[in-house]
């Protein structure tokens, strides 16, 4: 199971971390990927400058709304073939 845990606290929920989410939450489902990625919520992730922090297999990435489904796309689904 790939787990990529999204930042809810008050400065990625600022910067759009609800519809980074909602954007994951859609490309787990659209892919039929539920049992192959978990999404989690986490509280600061340690890179409240930058934009929304993700964090898959241990590395923080900075993700907003309009880079969230190429981020999925690029690196979510290599981990996931990796399973």
């Amino acid at each position: 199971m790939t787990e990529l845990k999204i930042c809810v606290g008050s400065a990625c929920h600022l910067k759009g971390s609800t519809e980074v989410i909602e954007i994951f939450k859609n490309c787990v489902n659209n892919r039929q990927l539920s049992d192959k990625v978990e999404i989690k919520g986490a509280f600061c992730l340690g890179h409240c400058t930058e934009a929304v922090s993700v964090c898959l297999n241990d590395k923080i990435y900075s993700v907003n709304k309009e880079s969230a489904e190429k981020f999925f796309d690029e690196f979510v689904m290599e981990c996931v073939r990796e399973l």
